[in-house]
């Protein structure tokens, strides 16, 4: 099994700065292709950023220069550094991860390409 653990939301003003963390326990050797995705206001799920670990990150254009996607294998956490934030960043955010890769595939993948999320983390951007 895997579990993911989010960590780090909040609230912030625009054009503030916020770094999220996810931490996976259980299962992590093999997991290939890691992500963020946000369910803002009206419900809509939309990727933001995934790293795959053959290949490197992409993002969604609404985040692409304003947001950093990494991973650190040894600590088993993903990171999602977020600057330049806007209100329409407010959300919902949530680690995902899938042992398949997503290093072919063209931009991000939908929050459904992923077998595992954790419980999500609220980030609140104020105009």
């Amino acid at each position: 099994q895997v579990q993911l653990v989010e960590s780090g939301g909040g609230s912030v003003q625009a054009g503030g700065s916020l770094r999220l963390a996810c931490v996976v326990y259980g299962v992590t050797y093999g997991l290939s292709c890691m992500g963020w995705f946000r369910q803002g206001s009206g419900n809509v799920r939309e990727g933001v950023a995934v790293i795959d670990s053959a290949g490197g990150p992409r993002y969604a254009d609404s985040v692409k220069g304003r947001f950093a996607i990494s991973r650190d294998n040894a600590k088993n956490t993903l990171y999602l550094q977020m600057n330049s934030l806007r209100p329409e960043d407010t959300g919902i955010y949530y680690c995902a991860a899938t042992f398949q890769s997503c290093d072919g595939n063209a931009g991000v993948p939908p929050p459904a390409f992923f077998g595992y999320r954790g419980q999500g983390t609220g980030v609140t951007v104020s105009s």
